[in-house]
């Protein structure tokens, strides 16, 4: 209360009784703050709980030891579309800038969730993995003349014909790149067979004014994964490659043939070889897998 007999800015709303006497005949005021309503105390309680620091780091190391790839709701990651990706890019995004033991525990079910609905999840190996990346010479040139009808026939064929060969090696398609794919493998051998076996599948397929010829990159290293993509220098050195690569030709990097049994695959040095974006000293070949009879 002010010298003046009023409240203060700082008091909370109050009763105030009036017409109270003092002895010496001056009008006093007496004041009688409320209580704070029970429920902003509960909400109040149950925030700082929330943000509590111990409770955090648990329900974090909690989410740690859930299955999956710990990444539901980073911005990084592509959008599936998913209804589970849709929330947990909403818990994510809800209260970034605190703390909240809750929102780690919802993005640990939703993790847990995807997990165990995934299809067709990528390979882990601990040694690293193999990117596939593949591309269409001279697509683009035949697609402004053919017509859209045209061009997503054959996009069709490709990508059927690409998933097909791709999971027949255990490998993981990441993503369509229109007249592409990203993909995976644990085993370097088998990325090499389903390079091989898509680019000689992609040349009979029939196209009217066109003859399809795939081109193969291959890389092997150890990419961050994120969602269901893969980002990194790795990825990029993969697909430098592939640019690099002719019709119908598959290169690999010297990761990749390092890891090959030699009596399995011939390969051929690519020399020269110079792309932007990659190590200078990264080595190259050409690379066609032997098959018994």
């Amino acid at each position: 209360m002010t010298a003046h007999g009023t409240c203060s800015a700082r008091s909370r709303p109050a009763d105030v009784d009036r017409g109270v006497g003092s002895p010496t005949g001056t009008k006093v005021l007496i004041v009688t703050e409320r209580p704070e309503p029970w429920h902003r105390r509960t909400r109040t309680f149950l925030r700082a709980t929330d943000q509590r620091g111990e409770l955090v780091r648990g329900a974090r190391f909690l989410r740690g030891l859930v299955p999956g790839d710990g990444t539901p709701g980073d911005p990084l990651a592509p959008s599936t579309g998913r209804s589970s990706d849709r929330l947990a890019r909403l818990l994510a995004e809800s209260g970034a800038d605190r703390p909240s033991a809750t929102r780690e525990l919802g993005l640990a079910a939703v993790q847990a969730w995807q997990a165990v609905h995934r299809t067709g999840a990528p390979p882990m190996s601990a040694d690293g993995i193999t990117v596939l990346f593949t591309d269409l010479v001279g697509f683009s040139t035949w697609a402004l003349q053919a017509g859209d009808e045209r061009v997503l026939e054959l996009l069709r064929s490709v990508a059927e014909v690409t998933e097909s060969v791709v999971t027949g090696h255990r490998g993981s398609i990441v993503k369509g790149l229109g007249d592409g794919v990203m993909a995976v493998f644990a085993d370097p051998g088998e990325a090499v067979k389903a390079a091989y076996e898509t680019c000689s599948a992609v040349s009979v397929i029939q196209a009217q004014g066109y003859l399809p010829h795939l081109r193969a990159g291959l890389h092997r290293g150890n990419p961050r994964r994120v969602g269901n993509d893969y980002l990194g220098v790795d990825v990029n050195i993969a697909a430098r490659i592939m640019a690099a690569a002719d019709g119908d030709e598959v290169l690999a990097s010297g990761s990749v043939v390092d890891e090959l049994d030699t009596g399995a695959v011939l390969v051929r040095p690519r020399r020269n070889f110079r792309a932007k974006g990659t190590p200078k000293d990264l080595r190259v070949y050409r690379v066609v897998p032997r098959y018994s009879s």
